[in-house]
């Protein structure tokens, strides 16, 4: 019995940083899957206004671009692109947004997280 004195310290130092160390990583996975989620929602967002009639793919990005900032901040709204495509045979307003993946906080891997949305293009003429 003399031999396992001071062992609970030590238990109790391995279990804690273990527990730590496990629930941080489970709070980064969180806020990764949150940031991925703000930006797909922005995407979504510019998506359906640059394919309103009376706007352009520009408004789009912009528009992307305004929802990022406000949601996450400036450096993640830095890549967006938007193009217009013949998916499924019908004209649509697809959206890139390639941002960074957080690692630690918000701090992560630049251009390592990429999300795609796609809008139906809307027309004024009969078709």
């Amino acid at each position: 019995m003399d031999d396992e004195r001071g062992s609970a310290p030590v238990d109790f130092v391995l279990v804690g940083a273990l527990l730590t160390a496990l629930t941080l990583a489970v709070i980064q996975l969180g806020v990764a899957v949150h940031v991925r989620n703000l930006v797909h929602d922005a995407a979504v967002e510019g998506a359906h206004y640059a394919a309103l009639a009376d706007t352009t793919l520009g408004d789009g990005a912009e528009r992307t671009r305004l929802s990022i900032s406000r949601a996450v901040g400036d450096a993640y709204a830095g890549d967006v692109s938007v193009s217009q495509s013949d998916r499924l045979g019908h004209p649509t307003a697809v959206v890139t947004v390639r941002t960074t993946l957080p690692v630690i906080g918000l701090l992560g891997i630049p251009y390592a997280l990429e999300v795609h949305a796609d809008a139906p293009m809307e027309s004024l003429g009969e078709e």
